[in-house]
């Protein structure tokens, strides 16, 4: 079976390159490599969370899955007063999410490798965000709406992308039997964001 970016270890071998993306109004440069998710550019539907999100500069935000890091750094941008949490089981993306977090000189992010929230007990979160790892299963997107919702400050929103034909009704309805108000804040080419508020 082939190695998917959601592989604690990629044994893939390293093709790293060098990638510049306008998001959020700025200019970034990423590191990428093979065995991460989206190596050649980031995906439309992180680009359409990005631009849809919005939260408070003094945000406590995490990034679940967060890949070599253009929503977690995107975000920081945003919560410049607060921090984001960046988190993802695949240590080849956490590696290059420090680089370039660095790299693009974001400094209030913390850039952990863990398995969903395994290494986050006890911690809480004004916003989380996520672009599920589709592939690994519709039982592991749905944990993470679980697990989220236990790890939201009273108040907190989860924000998710997901695509129509990969599961977005499906989704939708798991995330209304967990939060008492879940908007779909817009959609995209197939793409939906939807944000989860917890009461």
């Amino acid at each position: 079976m082939s190695e998917h970016y959601y592989t604690n270890k990629p044994s893939t071998v390293h093709q790293r390159q060098t990638i510049e993306q306008v998001l959020a109004g700025r200019k970034f440069t990423f590191v990428t490599d093979s065995g991460v998710f989206s190596k050649t550019g980031v995906d439309y539907g992180s680009r359409v969370l990005i631009e849809s999100m919005s939260f408070s500069a003094d945000s406590q935000v995490l990034d679940v899955g967060c890949g070599y890091g253009p929503i977690g750094l995107s975000a920081a941008l945003i919560a410049k007063d607060g921090r984001v949490t960046m988190v993802d089981i695949n240590e080849r993306a956490v590696e290059l999410a420090k680089e370039n977090a660095i790299r693009n000189k974001i400094d209030n992010v913390e850039i952990l490798q863990s398995d969903l929230f395994e290494k986050l007990a006890g911690r809480k979160f004004h916003i989380i965000l996520t672009n599920p790892p589709i592939r690994a299963g519709k039982e592991t997107v749905h944990q993470i709406f679980t697990e989220a919702e236990a790890h939201l400050e009273q108040g907190g929103e989860l924000w998710v992308v997901i695509q129509k034909k990969q599961g977005a009704p499906s989704a939708l309805t798991k995330l209304e039997s967990l939060f008492a108000e879940v908007e779909e804040v817009t959609k995209d080419k197939g793409y939906r964001i939807y944000r989860a508020r917890k009461a």
